[in-house]
């Protein structure tokens, strides 16, 4: 009798694929099932041939291939098609048995499914993977939560196959209770948006207002990617704009501006909205790509709204310095909201999270894996509590540091025509968050004149509310509610 597998894998997509490669690579036995049962048969036979993996080509079969506690993971598309996986095989399994999750499902859909699944006796665990395809075959970042009881089995299988940083620590750890895992996968995606969007701002004020050629730019980001901005997104830039085509010119210059995304960074802006955490900058990501998006009304709109005319005159080497400060100030703040909406979510759902231990699952084996992590992770290890990452010293240094440089950079893209909303958002938003008094006290006074909505006085203890008959005919009725 062919011996049992370890932990079975349904969905032979490309994250599927190389998944079940890297944990048959690590001495376990994986069996695999495909909806479209060919695919088991084509895998098996080219990416599996010689392998110790099981194919296996219904759902029963799958089930009965697998050592009791059954560990299987799904790495299927996100949303019905999970649901309906789960109702096709949680009646194969026994009671013990741990469905893992690793698509990027919504993380309010695996709060409800881990406890949908618990009631049927089972343990449910949603992990994000990150890394993509070359992450899933060579060792991702994987962030589970779920049911608690069932970290333990899986534990092994899912630290030995994930990225591991130098001094061998895997880059997976357990998160938090329910939805955590899938939410701290979330923020990843949100803060990739910005990495992204802000690493194409540098590119086009380099491009547009320097006039500098893709090799040029390029030979910038390797430079970068030897410092302190070292990081994936900075290195893969720098190979894209070297990439030539056929005809020997940069590819880049042949791709259209029209940015695609699958709806996660959507996802977190939505549920920033939603928690009330000021996460601008992972919002104006997805906005840029909405606007992207509008190629035919913004080429028609080129040849009517006239921007600045303005050469730059300036020295270009120290312009490029400035920019290497600025894009790290904006890093800091981008990273700095996505942990303000880890830690507000974290009270929200009642989730034990591990600030510290989030940023060492994303050092390596990710999109984002950067060397700044790093820095994220001492600033938790030195204080767990840490309010902010804008008030460790680390940061707040870096910040300061690079504070004219950053606004030289953001004033001379305003003055070219240039969009910034990374740059100029995360600027903002320090300005923001360093003022001790901002004019929402005009604002709050606005919505007690017109909608009786209250306040709150300087010269009175917090929360006490106060309401003025502005116009002398309104009287003392007011709205009623009152949510700063």
């Amino acid at each position: 009798m062919e011996k049992l597998a370890d932990i079975g894998l349904v969905g032979l997509a490309v994250m599927g694929q190389n998944l079940a490669l890297n944990i048959n690579d690590h001495g376990y036995r994986v069996a695999v099932f495909n909806r479209t049962t060919s695919k088991v048969t084509r895998f098996l036979e080219n990416e599996a041939k010689d392998t110790h993996i099981i194919g296996t080509y219904s759902p029963e079969d799958f089930v009965k291939s697998i050592k009791r506690p059954r560990k299987l993971i799904l790495m299927i598309q996100a949303g019905e098609a999970v649901d309906k996986s789960i109702a096709q095989l949680a009646p194969l399994l026994d009671d013990g048995d741990i469905i893992i999750d690793g698509g990027n499902s919504n993380f309010n859909d695996t709060i409800r499914r881990t406890r949908e699944v618990e009631a049927m006796g089972k343990y449910y665990i949603g992990a994000g993977i990150s890394g993509g395809e070359e992450g899933a075959r060579h060792g991702p970042s994987i962030m589970p939560g779920g049911s608690v009881a069932a970290w333990q089995s899986v534990k092994p299988i899912l630290q030995a196959v994930a990225a591991k940083v130098p001094d061998g620590t895997p880059c997976c750890d357990w998160v938090g209770e329910d939805g955590a895992g899938h939410f701290v996968k979330m923020v990843h995606n949100g803060i990739e948006y910005g990495d992204m969007q802000l690493i194409c701002e540098a590119y086009h004020l380099m491009s547009q207002v320097l006039g500098l050629s893709e090799i040029e730019i390029s030979e910038v980001f390797a430079r970068w990617n030897s410092g302190k901005l070292e990081s994936f997104l900075i290195e893969i830039t720098g190979k894209i704009l070297a990439h030539l085509d056929e005809d020997g010119q940069p590819l880049l210059r042949m791709i259209l501006d029209v940015a695609s995304q699958k709806g996660t960074g959507k996802w977190t802006a939505i549920t920033a909205l939603q928690e009330g955490t000021p996460l601008t900058l992972i919002g104006e990501a997805v906005f840029a790509r909405f606007l992207s998006a509008i190629k035919d009304q913004r080429v028609a709109a080129s040849k009517v709204l006239p921007g600045p005319q303005v050469d730059f005159t300036g020295d270009k080497a120290q312009f490029i310095d400035a920019l290497e400060q600025a894009v790290y100030a904006a890093k800091i703040i981008s990273y700095t909201q996505g942990y303000m909406l880890m830690q507000d979510a974290a009270r929200t759902y009642n989730w034990n999270l591990n600030y510290g231990g989030v940023a060492l699952m994303w050092r390596e084996g990710c999109i984002i894996r950067s060397a700044f992590l790093g820095e994220i992770q001492r600033a938790y290890a030195k204080n767990p509590a840490l309010a902010n990452l804008l008030l460790d010293d680390y940061f707040s240094a870096a910040v300061i540091e690079a504070q004219a440089a950053w606004r030289e950079v953001v004033a001379t893209g305003i003055a070219h025509g240039i969009p910034l909303p990374i740059m100029s958002g995360a600027l903002a938003f320090y300005d923001g968050y360093r003022s001790a008094n901002l004019p929402a006290n005009l604002l709050q006074a606005q919505r007690d004149y017109f909608g009786a909505h209250t306040y709150e006085r300087v010269d009175r203890p917090r929360g006490e509310y106060f309401h003025t008959n502005w116009t002398g005919t309104g009287g003392d009725v007011t709205a009623g509610s009152y949510d700063a």
